[in-house]
């Protein structure tokens, strides 16, 4: 027992000593410009770079070297906002290994990088109450299996008595129910626009948007019948279950304000495609919508079999009906799916169906996400 002990002791001693040395190299290193400066240990390497989120075409940029073992760079001066990052070390991918900071959506974990300023004020946890997050799990006959999804509660939730508006937060194709808390900062976001009564002090519900899978990382039980991929996505069983099992679970088991008035639903990508199907399929039940990098879907790839526009403007005008009191649309202007957007406001303008479009500079990435859901939930409630 003596020796395993000192065997023990005398590893992770050396893993410590192996830490202070990686301490020893800042990376990255904020400047006061806001230009930011890449560093890493690479002896061996005949090639090191670094890719981000900054950049909108993702072109890496390379590391010079600045003795036998380290290569630096400097970029920017970049603007307020938090960006993921990996370095590739002779094409190989790999996290920074100076930078504990990682984000993860689906299979893409990376590290973070956030800028101060006024977006990324927003997106920094702040000295403010903060809400809570808890995972639930719930049960959905529609899907037949137990599943799980995140609840923010609003500061002093636990404490008081008062009911809240519900915000549905949906994500994107890829990814599961912790992008929006991971990579999205969605509970921070939420946190300090309460604070600055920017937003109203709101419960917002973050699903797992894959009909297949009980939770993240996309774990599937079993002998699932249930569509998995774009299957699963245009199969519109997450809809349903949305509407018939956590609309009613969260209303059971949480103090709501259960109408109208008082739900909002909205996503990215893929969940802003679910947002539509859930808002066509039921006119009246969400009068906040919000739907983030996501037009006109209209069957996989050049196939246009699986869409009627009847049936589709049918629902619009029933919507329409129903009065919602706030619709918005989101897109990037280099999002390869732009021109879906320009189709979907051009069927929206010519039914009647009135919305506020948002154009930002971007891609389709999760900056742009969390961008709209920072301007996007002070609409909401009011």
């Amino acid at each position: 027992m003596y020796k395993l002990c000192l065997t023990y002791f005398i590893f992770f001693f050396a893993l410590g000593l192996h830490g202070q040395n990686n301490s020893r190299l800042v990376s990255p290193e904020i400047q006061a410009d806001n230009s930011v400066i890449f560093r890493i240990k690479a002896p061996g390497a005949s090639s090191v770079l670094v890719v981000g989120t900054w950049a909108k075409d993702f072109k890496p940029v390379t590391l010079v070297k600045k003795d036998s073992n380290i290569y630096e760079v400097k970029i920017g001066p970049l603007p307020s906002d938090m960006y993921e990052y990996r370095f590739i070390l002779d094409s190989a991918l790999m996290l920074d290994p100076n930078n504990s900071a990682v984000t993860r959506d689906g299979f893409f974990v990376e590290n973070r990088l956030l800028i101060p300023g006024k977006l990324g004020d927003i997106l920094a946890v702040q000295n403010v109450p903060h809400g809570n997050v808890t995972a639930v799990w719930y049960s959905s006959p529609s899907l037949g299996k137990e599943r799980r999804m995140y609840v923010y509660t609003p500061p002093g939730y636990e404490k008081g008595k008062d009911k809240y508006p519900v915000m549905y937060l949906l994500h994107g194709g890829g990814g599961d129910e912790d992008g929006w808390i991971s990579r999205g900062r969605a509970n921070y976001i939420i946190d300090n626009l309460i604070a600055s009564k920017e937003a109203v002090p709101m419960i917002v519900v973050i699903t797992n948007g894959n009909p297949d899978a009980a939770a993240a990382p996309l774990d599937r039980p079993l002998g699932s019948t249930v569509p998995s991929g774009f299957g699963g996505m245009a199969s519109q069983k997450f809809e349903e279950s949305l509407v018939k099992d956590v609309v009613p679970y969260i209303e059971k088991n949480y103090r709501v304000i259960a109408d109208a008035d008082h739900r909002a639903v909205t996503g990215f990508s893929m969940g802003g495609y679910q947002a539509q199907n859930i808002t066509n399929n039921n006119p009246g039940m969400f009068n906040y919508i919000g739907v983030m990098s996501m037009g006109l879907f209209s069957g996989f790839g050049n196939n246009n079999s699986n869409y009627d526009k009847e049936k589709h403007v049918a629902q619009l005008k029933a919507l329409i009906a129903s009065k919602p009191k706030y619709y918005w649309i989101g897109i990037g202007k280099d999002d390869f799916l732009y021109a879906t957007v320009t189709k979907l406001k051009s069927l929206y303008d010519e039914v009647g169906l009135k919305y506020t479009y948002r154009e930002s500079d971007g891609s389709h990435t999760w900056k742009e996400w969390r961008l709209y859901l920072s301007e996007l939930a002070p609409k909401f409630f009011k």
